[in-house]
């Protein structure tokens, strides 16, 4: 699943166990084929199912368990040897499930389970649910990670891989979509309905089946023989576009990559107007938020676009990663989403070169390396018994840490060596299920290298390395190695070492590799560090950096001769790539307390003038955060933004108007530049532009260049009026395609007038925004610098309001960004607040909401007199 939580960040937006005991099956019935015939009423918002289960009994019993919630059972009997017996149903609501009793003890082997039930379209998004348009209903589902048993009774763990025989009985002018192709489409009597029969699917898990009823339109197109189709409903297929010809790209690079044909008969792309997760990989028909899948490519964003593919080919990735090949359990969910995290950005930067994939990568392991340093946080591989564990597996550690440690191993092993790695690990467990030492020791056998113990160290730890460096002394480079926190006060309850591929940039008189800036040329090497303390070798060199190309999953600190020569040759002699793994550590060393504000403002004066857009949206985030985090006066803040307007307002006034034609890059470091000069920098000028841009905009999208218009939206927003304020909020409904309508939401949450954020606070609650925005848009308003405040009182004055718009899930978005605010007073006020109202599965984020308020003080307190001095040293 991508973005379980909307994640621009994959943030660990923990979703904790209410309950610690186990809710598991037993292992003694096996189930090995699923007919299903269920029969949605849209109008009042239940359904009918009939099912039949045939199943292996490993041994004699009477009775049998098997998982369901909210649904009402009407018959239930077990057949086998030619007899039929029936059952006493049991419910348990507590752990899902049902157990059914037999007034006689039923042999091992072969069983047939025959189930008539009723159910609910809820409103829960998850399940067999109602996803809602201005014109009507439509019945879809979302069954990751446990919610196939509330649409049928089932074994709903990963390991009870079965076929699937399905049927759907809709209303007539409706179609129905499910994981494989219609093999029977045919009229009922009363000529009101039809059924609707699908192909018997491959063994495959019950969490990743799907149906979906209602007028749904498609684009088609194919790639390799194999239909492809995306679809949305009728007045927004004609978006689907550009997510079809991403689809037919990534199809064929994947079929060639892996060498294991795309296995179903067809794939289908769904837009869903209803839909909490960013995307779900469902077998052969895989479900989307429109944002994620539909654009307008003639006026969409360079980021707009890029989220799209990235999406699309992270939900086909599992096609092969999860659907193929599961994880044995929850526990390994990082099988599954690690895997897409890393695979993702390769069919889409061989297809969108210019879109520097490379560099967004990187610099989303930044992030990954800054959540993963924090007190709370969690092993890769970690307990998940109950649904609310599981739940609490879809997070930035899952996605975004285990995508870059897969990242760090196939930068040492090499790009050919580890897709053979992966290629046997896939081979070997097609339509069956596995595990992390599956995986690992494939590739291990194939490269010859301690793949497993690397994989092992950062699987089975939490938390990253920091390796310190120690002055070269001919060609020996002493090294350390320690858990690093980005609070100083948070010690290693144990002493932890890993296995670390530590990959080096050397420049110097080498003998081979790429000229630097001086004539001297570059390489890489690699060693192995296993110890706490240990020496590598060194060639002599002008400088060295300890993280080639940034793919390295730990922190570096070096001694200062060799960070001075760092942050020389910064400019000229490392990639952007390299620029971002050096940014990203001081800016976390400072945070630690072992560098200053100083420091990394230092190298931000130094690299100022970077040409990457990545590059100058790491600054901006960190400067960002300096105002928020460490200025405390507004004479601060008004030089800090002095330097920042010096620095960047004239770059973004000598980039000049967007051109035809011009780079992806071009036109993202333009938007960037705006962003700083308007923003932080509090350009008069930049800020007008910012206005006229959007009124154009507004007016006619087609004038205005599309990442720039999107970014002086929010610029005009923050600094906007009524009138703007009005114009968005009839835009958030009224835009023409999904992306203009989220774009228009977003800003609604900017504005500073107190009287229009009180505006944009009553709008969230009203029940005008859908379910799945709600409370990313609160959270939104209490990140913000300049709105947290009011939005964060706004918000328990309101309680009711606020969770009556939430979905099961939403409120821990809300319990996690009151961590953005910077006051010891209050950690004890929301602390207070969310004791005495009840948030669920949100219990490790407010932990981890109380440390980052407390890191922030601490963190003002450790660098405000050094900022001050260094600001003060600075000319206007």
């Amino acid at each position: 699943m991508r973005n379980r939580f909307s994640c621009l960040l994959l943030s660990l937006l923990s979703l904790v166990s209410l309950s610690s005991h186990a809710q598991r099956l037993p292992q003694t019935v096996k189930p090995e084929h699923y007919t299903l015939k269920l029969t949605p009423d849209l109008k009042s918002a239940t359904f009918t199912g009939k099912e039949s289960i045939d199943a292996v009994l490993s041994e004699p019993a009477s009775t049998i368990t098997l998982n369901s919630a909210e649904i009402k059972f009407l018959n239930v009997a077990a057949s086998f040897d030619g007899k039929s017996i029936p059952a006493k149903v049991t419910e348990d609501a507590s752990k899902q499930q049902a157990k059914f009793d037999f007034a006689q003890k039923i042999p091992a082997g072969k069983i047939k389970l025959e189930i008539s039930y009723t159910g609910i379209l809820n409103n829960e998004l998850r399940g067999f649910y109602l996803s809602k348009t201005a014109k009507r209903n439509y019945a879809v589902t979302q069954f990751e990670s446990t919610d196939a048993r509330r649409a049928f009774p089932c074994f709903d763990e990963p390991a009870f891989k079965a076929t699937f025989d399905i049927t759907l009985v809709v209303d007539k002018g409706d179609t129905a979509i499910s994981n494989t192709n219609v093999v029977k489409d045919e009229p009922l009597p009363d000529a009101a309905r039809h059924a609707v029969t699908f192909a018997v699917t491959p063994r495959m898990s019950t969490y990743l089946v799907v149906f979906l009823v209602g007028d749904f339109q498609c684009l088609s197109g194919s790639s390799d023989g194999v239909p492809i189709r995306a679809c949305a409903t009728p007045d927004q297929v004609q978006y689907g576009a550009f997510a079809l010809s991403a689809a037919e790209y990534v199809l064929h690079y994947y079929n060639t990559y892996f060498g294991i044909k795309y296995p179903m008969p067809k794939l289908d792309m769904i837009a869903i107007p209803d839909f909490e997760a960013g995307a779900m990989e469902n077998f052969g028909a895989i479900t989307y938020r429109e944002t994620d899948l539909l654009l307008d490519s003639k006026h969409a964003s360079v980021g707009a676009q890029r989220r799209v593919g990235l999406v699309v080919a992270h939900e086909m990735a599992h096609q092969w990663f999860g659907d193929m090949v599961t994880m044995q359990w929850w526990d390994n969910v990082w099988l599954n989403e690690g895997f897409a995290n890393w695979m993702e950005n390769k069919p889409i930067e061989a297809w969108k070169p210019e879109w520097n994939m490379t560099q967004e990568v990187i610099g989303g392991t930044q992030d990954t390396l800054d959540l993963d340093a924090q007190h709370i946080t969690r092993t890769i591989r970690a307990k998940a018994d109950t649904p609310d564990e599981i739940n609490e597996m879809f997070d930035g550690i899952s996605y975004g840490k285990a995508g870059a440690v897969l990242l760090m191993v196939e930068n040492y092993l090499g790009e050919e060596t580890f897709r053979q790695g992966v290629h046997k690990y896939l081979a070997a467990h097609l339509y069956s299920n596995a595990t992390a030492e599956d995986f690992w020791s494939a590739q291990t056998e194939v490269s010859h290298k301690p793949v497993d113990k690397i994989m092992d160290s950062f699987v089975s730890q939490a938390g990253e390395p920091l390796l310190t460096f120690g002055s070269i002394d001919g060609s020996v480079l002493p090294v350390e190695q320690q858990r690093f926190f980005l609070n100083a006060k948070n010690k290693p309850e144990t002493a932890e070492t890993w296995t670390i591929p530590v990959c080096f940039k050397i420049l110097g008189n080498t003998s081979d590799g790429n000229s630097g800036s001086d004539g001297n040329s570059s390489k890489e090497k690699c060693e192995i560090l296993s110890a706490s303390r240990q020496s590598l070798t060194s060639p002599p060199a002008s400088f060295l950096f300890a993280n080639a190309k940034g793919k390295g999953y730990y922190r570096t600190s070096y001694p200062d001769e060799i960070y001075r020569k760092l942050v020389q040759h910064a400019a000229n002699d490392l990639s952007p790539e390299e620029r971002l793994s050096l940014l990203g550590d001081t800016w976390a060393l400072m945070q630690a307390g072992k560098s200053t504000v100083a420091a990394y403002l230092d190298l931000v004066a130094a690299i100022d003038n970077d040409s990457s857009p990545e590059v100058i949206d790491s600054v901006r985030a960190s400067l960002n955060a300096i105002d928020s985090q460490i200025v405390s006066t507004p004479e601060e803040r008004k030089q800090l933004s002095a330097w920042v307007r010096v620095h960047f307002a004239p770059r973004y006034k000598k980039i000049g108007s967007p051109q035809p034609g011009e780079a992806p890059s071009q036109r993202e470091l333009r938007a960037e530049l705006l962003l700083l000069a308007a923003g932080l920098g509090d350009d008069q000028e930049s800020i007008s532009e910012a206005r006229t841009i959007t009124e154009h905009s507004l007016a006619d999208p087609s004038s205005v260049e599309n990442t720039l218009a999107g970014t002086a939206l929010g610029i005009a927003a923050r600094n906007g009026d009524g009138a703007l304020f009005n114009q968005l909020q009839k835009a958030s409904t009224t835009a023409p395609n999904p992306q203009s309508r989220a774009e228009a939401l977003h800003a609604l949450a900017l504005f500073r007038d107190p009287a229009l954020e009180k505006r944009a606070l009553d709008y969230a609650v009203s029940g005008q925004v859908r379910n799945q925005d709600a409370a990313g848009f609160l959270a939104s308003e209490i990140r913000g610098r300049d709105t947290r405040n009011l939005a964060w009182q706004y918000v328990q004055d309101n309680w009711d309001k606020v969770t009556a718009q939430l979905t099961e899930f939403g409120g821990a978005y809300i319990v996690g960004a009151t961590g953005s605010f910077c006051s010891a007073d209050r950690v004890d006020e929301v602390t207070n607040f969310f004791a005495q109202h009840k948030v669920a599965a949100s219990a490790r984020t407010l932990a981890r909401a109380r440390d980052q308020i407390n890191d922030c003080v601490d963190l003002r307190k450790a660098q405000e007199a050094n900022l001050k001095s260094w600001l003060s040293k600075q000319q206007p």
